[in-house]
């Protein structure tokens, strides 16, 4: 122990003699400073006279966001968890000012009854010249005096007559005419009866030959009332009254029933 504090003690005064120049200094006194630089060949001159910049400093990569671990729901309890789907709201539809809807209305039906014969040809030929919209109808009376006809109705043309009159004897049809009165011109005539028995009887009996188009009524004539009923457009129900008006002063102008 001792022997290493000596040694110690030693070679702390022989670096003390060093140092001091108790043995000698080189040459050279910088030479000592020479061996002292370190790597001298990589220093290099910065400025001369201003202040050093900033040294730019490489950024640090940015590590990737990692998404947080979500917890996978239990299974089943997804469909509790899922909010109710909620129906779409119905679009608005924009209402173009100034449209109006145009609204069709009904049609406007008027009779008149009951009318002598004459009387029910001037207000036909009115409605038809001045109101061609308006669709007629008429209907007879029934009188006794008259009896009863079994017929076809009128046809546009008498051409047309003759047509169904080659029907009429193709199925056994004999007993007939084409009527050529103003009133029921080309209507074809099956059969006059006094009763409208008779005339049921007549037209159960054309039908089962095959005659589709025969009907029962009162039989016209100078004396019959008939019922007169216009149906068409409202918009002409008041010129329509009024020409009706001056033409029959004392007809009574009635909506259908």
């Amino acid at each position: 122990m001792k022997a290493l504090v000596f040694l110690l003690v030693l070679a702390n005064l022989l670096f003390y003699a060093l140092s001091a120049g108790y043995f000698g200094y080189p040459d050279n006194p910088d030479a000592g400073r020479v061996e002292q630089q370190v790597l001298p060949e990589r220093m290099r001159i910065v400025s001369r006279g201003e202040a050093p910049g900033t040294p730019l400093v490489k950024p640090a990569p940015v590590a990737p966001a990692v998404a947080p671990a979500t917890e996978m729901p239990a299974p089943g309890s997804a469909e509790k968890d899922k909010p109710a789907a909620t129906e779409p709201a119905p679009e608005a539809k924009a209402e173009k000012p100034g449209v109006g809807v145009v609204v069709d209305k009904p049609p406007v039906c008027l009779t008149w009854r009951p009318l002598p014969l004459a009387d029910a040809d001037r207000l036909s030929a009115l409605l038809a010249k001045r109101f061609s919209d308006y669709k007629v109808t008429r209907k007879l009376a029934a009188s006794d005096s008259n009896g009863w006809w079994v017929f076809i109705p009128p046809v546009p043309s008498k051409a047309e007559a003759e047509k169904k009159s080659a029907e009429l004897r193709e199925l056994g049809v004999t007993e007939f005419f084409i009527v050529q009165d103003e009133l029921n011109r080309n209507a074809i005539s099956l059969g006059v009866f006094s009763s409208e028995k008779g005339g049921q009887d007549k037209l159960a009996e054309l039908k089962a030959k095959g005659v589709r188009s025969a009907q029962v009524a009162p039989r016209p004539g100078k004396d019959s009332l008939v019922t007169l009923q216009a149906r068409g457009p409202v918009g002409d129900k008041v010129e329509l009254i009024g020409a009706v008006g001056r033409l029959l002063p004392k007809a009574d102008t009635l909506a259908c029933k």
